[in-house]
Parts: structure tokens; sequence; C-alpha cells
């Protein structure tokens, strides 16, 4: 019996279940097991309060503007609908004097139409850009609550002592994070820079910046035998690693 709830407990089904990602079937299995085994229960509740603590650290601010974005959509359909009206009565009036007035209204509708065109596709993109950090998040409560995970201490060499990262892998789930804990200081004109070299193909993660009070992860593609590098590159960073000025590496 306590093999069978060790791998229950090994599994993502709780993980998933309280992000609400589990099938109807899964899900009765976990509520199954949280009520008929202590050991679950505890596991349960303690990863719900990892997972409120989580999201209070990340919790992710809807972006700038998008408010009085939307309110300015609705005022301009509204307007639109309003002109439409008030041109569409006065043509049927005085449609041979004002025959100039439907050109005035089609082009002001098509400027209507796309202005709103634009506004949809902001819109869009705001929310697949939430979408996709709120994926990220899922995947990095995923990544340090899961048994599986291995931690791997990374620390940088002669050239930047001071540096500090952990890196934690799962290779059941194939995601991979670092959390770079402490960067030395280093002049105005250089940065550090992040890689990773998958498949024999070096991959440009960008530009290394400190945490600002909390844990902030930083995704790495994952792949058997894949090594991270951090190196020293100008201000702005470069566009292919500066092999002489690699600082730290990891493998995994």
């Amino acid at each position: 019996m306590k093999e069978k709830i060790k791998i229950f407990l090994d599994s993502d089904l709780l993980e998933k279940y309280l992000l609400g990602t589990t099938t109807r079937q899964e899900a009765f299995q976990v509520e199954r097991y949280i009520a008929m085994y202590p050991e679950v229960r505890e596991t349960f509740d303690e990863l719900q309060d990892n997972l409120e603590e989580f999201a209070k650290l990340h919790a992710i601010k809807a972006p700038e503007g998008l408010k009085e974005k939307i309110v300015a959509r609705i005022k301009a359909e509204n307007r639109g609908r309003k002109r439409f009206f008030k041109y569409a009565i006065a043509a049927s009036f005085a449609a041979l004097m004002f025959a100039g007035a439907s050109y005035f209204f089609w082009n002001q509708n098509q400027s209507l139409q796309e202005q709103n065109t634009i506004v949809t596709n902001e819109i869009h993109d705001l929310k697949e850009n939430m979408r996709e950090q709120l994926e990220d998040v899922r995947n990095q409560f995923i990544v340090l609550n899961n048994p599986q995970t291995k931690k791997y201490n990374v620390k940088g060499n002669k050239k930047a002592k001071d540096l500090k990262a952990v890196a934690y892998i799962n290779p059941v789930k194939k995601l991979s994070y670092i959390n770079v804990s402490n960067l030395p200081n280093l002049p105005e004109s250089q940065v550090f820079q992040m890689w990773a070299e998958v498949n024999g193909e070096m991959i440009n993660l960008g530009v290394i910046k400190e945490a600002e009070g909390q844990e902030k992860l930083m995704a790495l593609p994952y792949a058997e035998k894949a090594i991270g590098y951090i190196t020293i590159e100008p201000h702005g960073g470069n566009e292919t690693p500066t092999v002489e000025n690699i600082v730290a590496n990891i493998q995994y």
C-alpha cells in the first residue's frame, strides 16, 4: 500500500489538480486518495499553501492601459453607431443635396473598423502574453514542488567568484529552470548573459537581470546532455557567446 501511495505522490496529479488541469477521471482519483490516505491529504495541504505563496510572489498585474483601451474601444463603437444613425437620417431627407455625406460616413466607418482591428489585435496579443506568463508560473510551481526535480548549485569561476545560482532540472516533465541569486558587480559597459547548447545549437537566452527581492527563475530549454553557459558580454548583450568570457556552466 505504501508503494502505491509513493507512486501517486511521485506523479504530478496533485499539482495538476491544484492548477485545474486534471481530467475528470484524474480529479476523481486525486479526491479519492486525499480522502483515504492522511499522507496524501498532508502533501495536498502543503502544496496548496505553497501555491498560494507562490501566486502572491508571482502575481501578474494587468498590463498598463488595458482597461483604458477596452473602454475607449466601447466608446468608439458607440460613437460610430450614433454617427451612422445621424448621417443615415439626414441622407434620407436630403439624398440629392448631401450625396457626399454617404461617402464621408463610409470613410469614417472604415477608419473606425481599422481602429477596432488594431485594438482587437492588441488585446489578443496581451491575452496571449498573459497566457504564456501563467503557463511559465505553472511550470515553475511544478518544477519547484515535484520530488523528481534535481537541484544543482552553480558557482562562478575566477572572473565571477561571487556568482551563485541554482539549476532545477526535472527529467520526467522535461522542464529546466535556473535561479541566479547573486551576480557580481560589473562595469556599466558589461552584462551577464545566459546561453544553452542544445543538440549542438547555441541558443541565446538573454541578459541576466538580478532578482528584485524574490526568487526569479529563468527557463532553460530542456534536452538530454544539454549545457548552459553564463558569459560576460558588452552592454546590451551579444548575438554569439564570447567563449573566453565564460564564467559558469551547467550540465543537465
